[in-house]
């Protein structure tokens, strides 16, 4: 059973920022036809953000993109500029990988790859298997940043916690393996039917109830 004191407060948080959870996935939606490179900027945002600050990632990214370090420079340079990161060795070299595979004349395109498929759902398993440092989570955050993942769910802590306390869930997993994932996902779908806030306006209600502002 849903807590419903809890579940009022939560539609009560939605009607006061409807509007501008609308808009900001309508930013999101235009991110789509700014072509690849921009698409590469928020992948290169995805692989950051594993046990990092979102904002300090994004801030990140921008500032290799201004100096034309994020398209360029190599592996061990990039560790060097991205010190706020946590695990920034490791994730100097998936840049670089997935820089390798999508950024540049010759390589995939994003934006065809991901238009080839025919939902989110198929997207996710492509990037998770041929993106390495993206799990679900990030995946799925990827697409949601760039219009095409309204109906996948971003199980981060902040969420996962919300749907513990609200009852969606038993329990915030100790390790949250790719069954478990898919399980929590399905009852977050389940849930936002019920309460008839979108899967993606749901996310981005959750993470303002606990940061206290909508970002990325």
């Amino acid at each position: 059973m849903y807590d419903e004191e809890k579940v009022r407060e939560l539609k009560s948080d939605y009607s006061e920022i409807r509007d501008e959870i609308e808009t900001r996935l309508k930013e999101f939606g235009r991110v789509w036809d700014q072509g690849d490179e921009r698409l590469f900027r928020e992948l290169c945002f995805c692989i950051f953000t594993p046990q990092s600050k979102a904002k300090v990632c994004w801030d990140t990214v921008k500032e290799l993109d201004g100096t034309d370090q994020l398209l360029s420079v190599e592996e061990e340079e990039i560790a060097e500029e991205i010190k706020r990161v946590r695990f920034r060795f490791n994730k100097a070299g998936y840049l670089v990988e997935a820089r390798e595979k999508f950024a540049g004349d010759e390589c995939i395109s994003l934006k065809e790859k991901i238009d080839s498929f025919t939902d989110g759902k198929e997207a996710r398993k492509w990037i998770v298997d041929n993106v390495k440092g993206l799990g679900l989570k990030e995946a799925s955050h990827f697409l949601r940043n760039i219009g095409k993942g309204d109906e996948l769910a971003i199980l981060d802590r902040h969420i996962l916690k919300n749907l513990d306390e609200m009852g969606v869930i038993e329990s915030v997993p100790k390790t949250l393996t790719k069954k478990r994932y898919l399980e929590i996902e399905e009852k977050m779908k389940k849930f936002s039917k019920e309460i008839d806030i979108p899967l993606d306006h749901l996310d981005l209600v959750l993470w303002y109830r606990e940061t206290g502002e909508i970002f990325k």
